[in-house]
């Protein structure tokens, strides 16, 4: 290997007083705000080393208003003494931080480790904090004093460490402060990073003429999956991964991998292959492996997810790289604790393979901005990853905008880095430097809401869930107001437009929280709907102004998602209004009993009252919706008595990644015998389910109609019975939600 150096002279005492500089216990890098060092570097120095040597004048300068002139060794002045910053023939990843003789040596194993080393030093021993990246903390001083005996060596567990966060993504240097990639999949092709099976045979193209390519489910071909033992398949799929790599050459790596379902092929020797391993890894691993055998010079990623999680009999190849998922853990405790499954599989992977990506997941995906209390997990599940042979670790985050989005970012940044620093005392950093004096009061908030997740041992944080779950848990009324009070505190004695505008920032989640809360209506403090001094229904000013400033911050900070959905900001805070426009509205429906004539599975309870409680449903299907899997809804709404109507409106939701469908059609009848009905009308779907659909959207199906005079009000929603076959859940029974039903 070719060694570039990069020598930093930092002198404070001439060649005369050389053997009294060597006895000092600290070395003044810079005193009294004159320096007489130098940088230097090699002659032929690359790029990378050359911009080693820059970050660090940079900052020496803005801690001290001293810039250090940058030299080769060959004008190097004979009377200064030496910083060493180089790249040295020891482990790629390993870099040491040394002072002896009075020289002070900066070293890593490879150009990456080099800069690490370099950002390490400027952190470590010159208190330089980089919390955002338009907010750091650097200290300013005359003088720049360090310690002559310095012997400081550290090679990461973790080697490839990636946090899904635009942060970092969008700002390299930042990225590199924090060690952290800036980018999701590097070394990957790009077009082929995670579920490629339909990008390398399409359904599009391939299906209709060769159905024999896919899954074999039940008695059907569909395209959910591949058929892992046709030949034809290896051959196309090899071939393309052939193309791929020649048409990028710079990349290493390519992922050939499971579609994001659980649709397997179940064919005579796909089933007897998989039989014989123990699990569908089996077919996965065998058909990667041939592949991985034909391009022994590249890694061949692979998913180890839901259905290929357990560890197959077959061992890997040496250049097949399992990337085990985590996503069906609880959040509320580490995953040791409360996902055992996962930690068996993971140590199983270990005993057959030193090659393990591990694929996890820090937030809620369906409510980007709702509080998720699990910061006291990230330290034990990563410490978990490293110990059991995870030398890269993508930490799913939210990539936008979330809640604490910042903090989030930073200490799982710094975990990664080095799992055995403490989670308390990074959060503690980080509230103090971003949010300075408001910071006690993130810090309560942080605290509490943690500590009120830990007390109840039953609740199951899901990546898939929504605050609506937890009004009786942690988001309880009482809580709220609790949360609430600690950033009123923190606005309150913020010192600058900056740090409230950093405060407003990160009250958004508690506030989406409440907004949440006030729609379901969990107590007097909290809904949206209030009777005014002449006893009249009127919007709640409180959620009006709640709203108003929850649309406003996140403008302001270009907060733009709600979920991974691609549900915005803007499509909320519309239907949120809307929300209120049908609370306000009156509604003859509303408290009165309903009869379910088909039944419901799992959400709201299966609670019929459900569509005439009151609460409206937000975006979550875990929030207010009462939900049927491969069944119509057919509901009977009892007025008590007869009353003149004219219109019926019912709300239905539709998340399709997760196979809940609006309806085909919504028919309305009236009786007052409760025996014969009368049809009022049917409702077309006037957009029906597509490749291009929304997907997540509400969608009101209102009648209007001439006055009946009618005791009883009879619905009929017609399900999709199940995803179409183009779906990567072809096959399963499909969803739909309904929720408040209103008559008037």
């Amino acid at each position: 290997m070719k060694i570039f150096k990069l020598v930093i002279f930092l002198t404070v005492c001439s060649t005369f007083f050389l053997s009294s500089c060597n006895n000092s216990k600290e070395l003044q890098l810079v005193t009294n705000g004159t320096s007489n060092y130098e940088i230097i570097i090699e002659k032929e120095a690359s790029h990378v080393v050359k911009e080693a040597s820059e970050v660090l004048q940079t900052y020496i300068e803005k801690i001290s208003t001293v810039k250090i002139p940058i030299v080769t060794k060959e004008k190097q002045s004979e009377n200064k003494q030496q910083l060493f910053v180089e790249v040295e023939d020891i482990n790629k990843n390993q870099l040491k931080i040394l002072t002896k003789n009075d020289e002070i040596h900066i070293v890593g194993g490879s150009e990456t480790a080099l800069h690490n080393a370099v950002y390490e030093f400027l952190e470590n021993y010159l208190n330089c904090k980089w919390y955002s990246p338009t907010v750091e903390e650097i200290p300013s001083s005359k003088n720049i004093v360090i310690k002559n005996n310095i012997n400081y060596s550290y090679t990461p567990s973790i080697t490839t460490r990636t946090v899904h966060s635009k942060l970092f993504y969008q700002n390299p240097e930042f990225a590199a402060k924090h060690k952290v990639t800036s980018e999701a999949f590097p070394y990957y092709v790009p077009s082929a990073r995670v579920h490629t099976f339909n990008k390398f045979i399409p359904e599009e193209i391939f299906y209709e003429s060769n159905p024999d390519y896919y899954a074999l489910r039940g008695s059907k071909r569909l395209p959910t999956q591949l058929c892992l033992t046709n030949q034809k398949v290896y051959e196309i799929v090899k071939d393309s991964v052939a193309s791929l790599f020649k048409q990028f050459p710079k990349a290493t790596v390519i992922s050939v991998s499971s579609n994001d379902n659980t649709q397997y092929c179940t064919c005579e020797n796909c089933a007897a292959i998989d039989a014989a391993e123990g699990s569908a890894t089996g077919t996965m691993i065998q058909f990667v492996n041939k592949i991985a055998a034909t391009f022994p010079d590249k890694t061949i990623s692979t998913l180890a997810y839901q259905y290929t999680r357990k560890p197959s009999k077959t061992k890997p190849l040496s250049n097949v790289l399992i990337t085990l998922c985590s996503i069906e853990c609880d959040r509320s405790a580490p995953i040791s604790a409360n996902c055992s499954d996962f930690t068996e599989d993971l140590i199983g992977w270990k005993h057959i393979t030193e090659n393990i990506r591990i694929w996890d997941y820090t937030t809620q995906f369906t409510n980007f901005l709702a509080p998720f209390p699990n910061l006291h997990t990230l330290q034990p599940n990563i410490q978990l990853f490293s110990e059991n042979n995870a030398k890269w670790v993508f930490e799913q985050h939210s990539h936008n905008p979330s809640e604490l989005f910042e903090l989030r970012s930073y200490i799982t940044a710094k975990l990664l880095w080095n799992p055995e620093l403490s989670i308390e005392e990074l959060i503690t950093e980080f509230t103090e430097g971003y949010y300075k004096e408001s910071g006690v009061y993130v810090k309560k908030y942080i605290d509490l809401v943690h500590e009120k997740i830990q007390e109840n041992s039953d609740f199951f944080l899901f990546l898939y869930g929504d605050p609506s779950q937890a009004f009786e848990s942690f988001l309880n009324p009482v809580l709220l107001k609790q949360y609430e009070s600690f950033f009123n505190e923190a606005e309150k004695v913020a010192n600058s437009p900056e740090v409230l505008d950093r405060i407003q920032c990160a009250r958004v989640s508690v506030d989406y929280a409440i907004l949440e809360a006030c729609k379901k209506g969990i107590s007097d403090d909290f809904k949206l709907v209030i009777l005014n001094e002449k006893g009249t229904k009127i919007i709640n000013p409180y959620v009006n102004e709640k709203l108003i400033n929850f649309y406003l911050t996140c403008q302001k900070n270009g907060i733009t998602l709600m979920n991974e959905m691609g549900f915005t900001v803007e499509e909320y805070f519309n239907g949120y209004k809307k929300s209120l426009e049908v609370a306000i509205q009156p509604n003859k429906a509303i408290g009165k009993k309903v009869t379910l004539l088909t039944k419901p599975k799992k959400y709201a309870s299966e609670d019929p009252q459900t569509l005439t409680d009151g609460a409206l449903g937000g975006s979550n299907f875990y929030a207010n919706w009462l939900g049927f899997e491969g069944n119509h809804l057919e509901a009977i709404i009892d007025l008590d008595t007869a009353t003149t109507v004219s219109s019926v409106s019912t709300a239905f939701l539709q998340v399709s990644n997760h196979i809940v469908f609006f309806p085909k059609s919504v028919s309305y009848y009236f009786s007052n015998d409760n025996k014969n009905f009368v049809k009022l009308g049917t409702l077309k779907n006037d957009e029906p389910l597509s490749k291009t659909s929304k997907v997540n959207d509400i969608k009101y199906f209102t009648l209007e109609f001439s006055k009946v005079n009618a005791r009883y009000i009879k619905i009929v929603a017609e399900n999709m019975n199940e995803a179409p076959y183009w779906h990567h859940a072809a096959g399963l029974p499909s969803w739909i939600f309904a929720d408040e039903v209103l008559i008037n």
